[in-house]
């Protein structure tokens, strides 16, 4: 005969299995940190003020 088996501890247990798998996808999915995203949005706004300044002035580029 089988071990008896609390379905309510059971069914809480797979809940929160299933939470933390979820909980696991969306931190390979979104998780950058704050200062992860701060210091990319620096290092954009630098490259993007170094290809202005290399512009050559005077005219359109069409």
């Amino acid at each position: 005969m089988g071990d008896v088996v609390n379905l309510k501890r059971f069914k809480k247990r797979n809940a929160r299995e299933q939470s933390a798998r979820q909980a696991e996808a969306n931190r390979a999915r979104f998780g950058r940190t704050r200062s992860e995203r701060a210091n990319d949005e620096l290092h954009n706004d630098r490259a993007g003020r170094l290809l202005d300044q290399h512009q050559i002035d005077g005219g359109d580029a069409s």
